[in-house]
């Protein structure tokens, strides 16, 4: 396969972007399979995720159709999933996701994210955020990192904005729910310009953590 300087192809738009580990002191990004449906059951429970009508996060019984989901979008190379393992405890907290690859232009969004109430505003997921957007930005050369969140998600867009990441609009009516009703997008990036600048804030946010 011939690929350009970014990592992705130059053959009829398929991306390149392949299956990673990628590990920290405290995170591990894995590769995500039906084998982590039990424990992603088991961290939703920690809070009842589901039952935030701002997110998407799956029920117990929609897990598995979820995970199937992200693989098959794995296999269109439109997305690659991780699930998240916090490294004390060797459980798995959450999943997340690079989603949204832009196979012309290289760049890519960072969504389909959810830890367990315990791993909320924690160090871990400001590990695991420095850990996809040094992968994104270092190997995959991409010109930009997306993230994107509804409306009345306060907590999340609050916890991206934290990142260093710049609020570039709003997308209205941008999605329907499942209850039917239309949601409003909030969007997020940050550049490959701003990336050093990001990069430094997160790894001094790390050292905050464990000072």
């Amino acid at each position: 396969m011939n690929t350009n300087k970014n990592g992705f192809s130059n053959n009829n738009g398929s991306c390149w972007i392949e299956p990673a580990t990628l590990t920290g002191d405290q995170v591990i990004l894995e590769p995500l399979t039906m084998d982590h449906v039990p424990c992603l059951q088991k961290a939703a429970k920690d809070g009842d995720l589901w039952t935030l009508w701002f997110t998407s996060v799956p029920a117990p019984d929609q897990t598995a159709s979820y995970v199937q989901t992200a693989l098959a979008m794995a296999e269109q190379h439109i997305a690659l999933p991780f699930a998240v393992r916090d490294r004390q405890s060797n459980t798995v907290v959450g999943t997340t996701r690079f989603c949204n690859i832009d196979h012309k232009n290289p760049r890519l969004e960072i969504g389909y994210t959810w830890y367990a109430k315990r791993c909320q505003r924690t160090a871990l997921n400001t590990e695991a955020k420095l850990l996809l957007l040094t992968h994104a930005f270092e190997q995959l050369n991409v010109i930009a990192v997306e993230f994107r969140t509804h409306w009345h998600n306060q907590a999340s867009r609050r916890a991206i904005e934290r990142l260093g990441a710049k609020q570039d609009g709003v997308l209205r009516n941008h999605q329907q729910t499942a209850e039917g009703v239309y949601r409003d997008t909030v969007v997020f990036s940050i550049i490959n310009s701003e990336w050093p600048a990001v990069k430094q804030h997160l790894q001094h946010k790390l050292a905050q953590y464990q000072a």
